[in-house]
């Protein structure tokens, strides 16, 4: 490929993102896209009437762009929660280092790479992408500490901002830890493996056990039911629902107990016309007993304090550790209740099942990799597709065929990953939603790792010589050969998975045609109930972590990657920042429990970096740079260990010393009264599946589900924003 063809793919797509930009800039202002655009407060404030007709509605304008630039992280974190800003301090981190990596790469790598030679060069737009790539200079060559130089500067660069950016967000995580409410998920033990008796119930069984081992700190407990059982309670919630769904109704706070869950909490009373309230009085423990039979092996435990809670989390309970499992429990929102009733004993066969699949997913791709990996070969091409060779004669085509559509294709190919592997993150049985998406998130990452770029370097060698599984002492070296003939086409993968998905990132186009279709071809009236999204972890820190690995291995290998990979990474801080204030909509949080996932995966990348580094060295006859480089592999290991003792456990376990003085600052303070009796109406089980009838709780998540009120999150300055949800 030359610098015109590369040119050509980074028109197509800048003129991809010039349209859809321009697009949503328009879109956002029509009162119809409220549902769309601006999720966040269409769900949480009344639909008002339409704008008055205005020109200004059909023009383009780019004050979304300025005010997503000038939000804060305060900002962000009270719209959208912890997860938000940890996601955000991703891009900031990879537009910081990739800022080092562009400026050291472009004024010092670049030239040596391009006069590496002692050869006639060409115009610039007519020259080869591998004269800008380390293999245009010569072997032996003292150039090659400009080489070394460059990785010294990025590494070290890398490793301040990551420690600077894991001390941040670990601070941050034991912040919303301390500054929170009292949130049930602190006081509460998720139990499973419950023995089974046939003197009595899973139920008396836990508070026997608890009531005798605990007897100090237990209060109480709430029981895990069967679909089955909890499937007749929604019905009749439904049925009901359906017969005060025609009255014009006003919903207001009560202090009544939660019947339905067996505890006291804030319910909801319905008041129509003056009359009296209306409301359920179904109680779990009222149960059948051919229903009490259907509980499951599982079980909330509450107990007083926040240290009693995850000293039970923590501690073997039992002489086998198949039975009386705890954990500390998500927090209501987060649990996946779905996965609760599946007995303990089978969760590992459950877990080696999905990684059987994952594996054998990962290795069916390869072949479509290695399909689109002859697409960039015009020769191959012709060989599969003799009936185009004509069209290929045309340089425009041959550009566009070659050079743009192999990572179209394996684009859409992507595409069908994420939810495979989410299914496969179910299947798993995890017990809350936010640990389904960060193990799904790591699957798809390492999927994605795997075949867009180890597949993609080394289909042309190691998948047609097999001997890759009994030499891999040689797979540096043969990265090291394949990696710059392969930087053309991870430059147009950039271009193409980068921009343009940032592109329809913002437009949303599934949610767009959808509402269209609702509103203009059903003639729907209703506005949607169930439209808040949450934002797609699994999908998008993959795709930006492929990114930094791509631009980490061909920093001083092929520098040109380096403008256009901070060109996405400017794009997504602008993006996703707009999304997650308008758009997605926090439910559960993680407290940043992604960032290790992060952090783990740039020393990788950084290690693999090295590694490759040492290898082209070494080809290029150049062992006193191969050798200096070494030592900067012990040094990322030996940092990554560091921050793993340093940081990781404060991701993993809550610090029994934070604990402590929390539960003494809400002795100090004083508990309202009730305040243990409200902790089981807070895991009602009821009352999170059934999505027709929501009962509110005392204890909601603060701050990501807090919404912004000001007016200006949904309205540029310089322009009249749609005001039906807006």
């Amino acid at each position: 490929m030359d610098i015109d063809d590369l040119l050509t793919s980074a028109g197509i797509n800048i003129s991809i993102c010039g349209v859809l930009f321009s697009l949503y800039s328009v879109l956002r202002k029509q009162p119809s896209n409220a549902s769309v655009y601006f999720t966040r407060r269409f769900i949480s404030e009344p639909v008002r009437g339409d704008d008055p007709f205005g020109l200004h509605r059909f023009v383009p304008s780019a004050g979304w762009l300025m005010r997503a630039w000038r939000a804060t992280d305060e900002e962000l974190l009270e719209a959208a929660g912890v997860d938000a800003v940890v996601f955000m301090r991703i891009v900031v981190f990879s537009l910081r280092i990739f800022i080092i990596a562009t400026v050291v790469c472009i004024s010092l790598v670049l030239p040596v790479n391009y006069y590496g030679r002692d050869r006639e060069h060409k115009n610039l737009r007519v020259e080869l992408y591998d004269v800008f790539t380390i293999g245009n200079v010569q072997e032996g060559s003292k150039m090659l500490w400009a080489h070394c130089f460059a990785l010294y500067v990025i590494s070290f660069a890398a490793f301040i901002l990551l420690y600077l950016e894991y001390k941040s967000i670990t601070q941050m995580r034991l912040a919303h830890l301390t500054g929170s409410h009292p949130n049930p998920s602190h006081f509460t033990v998720l139990v499973r493996g419950i023995p089974w008796s046939q003197d009595h119930t899973y139920s008396k069984s836990v508070e026997s056990f608890f009531s005798t081992y605990y007897s100090d700190t237990y209060v109480a407990h709430q029981m895990v039911y069967r679909p089955s059982t909890v499937h007749k309670l929604k019905k009749d919630a439904k049925k009901m629902y359906r017969m005060l769904r025609p009255i014009e109704t006003e919903y207001v706070r009560g202090d009544k107990p939660c019947y339905l869950c067996g505890g006291s909490a804030h319910t909801f009373k319905v008041v129509h016309n003056g009359e009296d309230s209306i409301r359920s009085q179904t109680s779990i423990d009222d149960l059948h007993p051919a229903q009490i039979e259907k509980e499951c092996p599982a079980a909330f435990v509450f107990f007083k304090n926040r240290y009693a809670a995850i000293v039970a989390a923590q501690v073997l309970q039992s002489s086998n550790p198949m039975l009386w499992v705890t954990q500390l429990a998500p927090e209501p929102h987060d649990v996946y209740w779905s996965n609760l009733g599946i007995p303990y004993k089978q969760v590992w066969v459950y877990k080696i099942s999905s990684l059987l699949c994952a594996l054998a997913l990962v290795f069916v791709f390869c072949f479509p990799v290695a399909f689109v990996q002859g697409l960039t070969q015009p020769d191959v091409l012709t060989t599969w597709f003799p009936q185009i060779k004509g069209l290929l004669e045309n340089p425009f085509v041959n550009r566009v065929v070659t050079g743009y559509l192999p990572s179209v294709v394996l684009i859409l190919l992507m595409y069908t990953v994420p939810p495979i592997m989410m299914r496969l993150s179910k299947i798993e049985g995890s017990v809350s939603r936010s640990e389904r998406k960060r193990s799904a998130c790591i699957k798809v990452l390492n999927f994605t790792i795997w075949n867009v770029f180890f597949v993609n370097v080394l289909s042309g060698s190691f998948i047609q010589q097999m001997s890759v599984f009994s030499k891999l002492q040689e797979l540096p070296f043969q990265l090291a050969k394949q990696m710059p003939d392969q930087a053309t086409f991870f430059t147009t993968y950039v271009l193409s998975s980068g921009w343009a998905s940032v592109a329809c990132e913002l437009i949303q186009l599934f949610n767009l045609a959808w509402n269209f279709f609702r509103k203009f071809i059903l003639k729907s009236k209703e506005e949607p109930t169930n439209i808040a999204l949450t934002f797609p972890h699994h999908t998008e820190i993959p795709r930006m972590l492929l990114f930094g690995l791509l631009g980490f291995t061909l920093a001083i290998l092929a520098p040109l990657i380096l403008p256009f990979l901070l060109v996405y990474f400017f794009l997504a801080f602008l993006v996703y920042r707009n999304q997650l204030l308008h758009v997605y909509v926090t439910k559960y949080e993680s407290a940043g429990r992604f960032w290790p996932i992060v952090h783990n995966t740039t020393i990788f990348s950084l290690v693999l970096t090295q590694v490759i580094a040492v290898a082209v060295f070494a080809l290029k006859e150049a062992p006193a740079a191969s050798g200096f480089t070494i030592p900067l592999i012990i040094f990322s290991l030996l940092f990554n260990e560091y921050c793993r003792k340093r940081f990781s456990q404060v991701f993993m376990r809550s610090p029994a010393q934070v604990l402590i003085e929390m539960d003494r600052r809400d002795e100090r303070l004083g508990r309202e009264e009730g305040f243990y009796s409200q902790l089981r109406s807070a895991y009602c089980q009821l009352a999170y599946i059934t999505k027709d009838l929501t009962i509110s709780e005392d204890f909601s998540t603060v701050g990501p589900n807090r919404q912004r009120e000001d007016d200006r999150s949904c309205q540029d300055e310089d322009e009249n924003s749609p005001r039906q949800g807006a």
